[in-house]
């Protein structure tokens, strides 16, 4: 029979256990998923004339006054910069439009406009409501088989792995300009991500929305929300 202290030694062992299963699994995936995608970085003038169908610039935060956080400004300029290069001939703005109240991609393209990008270049995924949708939205709604994002770099790994096992062609321009308020949770919070995409790209569920395609052969103001 075994008294209360072995029974408190075995649960405190499976515990451990537990934790150190977690926690290799954890490095396991993210490094899988960063070493896969690294060498796919590139700076905007290394893509000069790549090629690919479209830009696309994965949304952040947007204030209350309709202006971009530090984070999505980096990434718009970013993109901007690669559409100036000739990347690619359109940009795809995707992020959270979940609420009329709350409306990432309308913010988004009225900064890429204002600075002179064509409105009709800039094409509007409302429903990016996370990276595995913008990737999975680019390739079956926008029809993309080419993309160039644009996000941070300790964001890019794991958007490059999800569009690449969508069947998209992906590489990634790192947007980084600042030294941002929060980057420890930034990161910690992206660990995790990976971990969770890392799986659910090997099911490939539909995004929450599909809606009919979209052609990027068309005026972005279509997109207009």
């Amino acid at each position: 029979m075994v008294g209360k202290g072995g029974m408190a030694k075995r649960a405190l062992g499976v515990a451990v256990s537990g934790v150190m299963a977690a926690v290799l699994l954890l490095a396991g995936t993210n490094a899988a998923v960063v070493l896969g995608t690294r060498g796919d970085l590139h700076a905007p003038e290394e893509l000069s004339d790549y090629g690919a169908d479209a830009i696309v610039v994965l949304g952040a935060l947007v204030h209350p006054d309709g202006t971009p956080s530090d984070v999505l400004r980096d990434r718009l300029e970013c993109g901007m910069a690669l559409y100036h290069a000739g990347a690619a001939p359109k940009i795809i703005v995707s992020g959270d439009n979940g609420t009329v109240a709350y409306d990432e991609v309308s913010a988004m393209k009225r900064y890429l406009v204002e600075r002179g990008v064509p409105s009709e270049d800039v094409f509007c995924d409302h429903a990016g409501f996370s990276t595995y949708e913008s990737m999975y939205r680019a390739k079956h709604v926008f029809g993309c088989e080419r993309v160039v994002v644009a996000t941070q770099t300790y964001h890019l790994y794991r958007a490059l792995h999800t569009a690449g096992s969508l069947g998209l062609v992906a590489v990634g321009s790192p947007s980084e300009a600042h030294v941002y308020g929060g980057q420890l949770w930034f990161s910690t919070r992206e660990a995790l991500a990976r971990t969770k995409d890392f799986f659910k790209v090997m099911t490939k569920p539909e995004s929450t929305f599909v809606g009919e395609p979209i052609s990027l052969d068309q005026s972005g103001d279509v997109t207009n929300g």
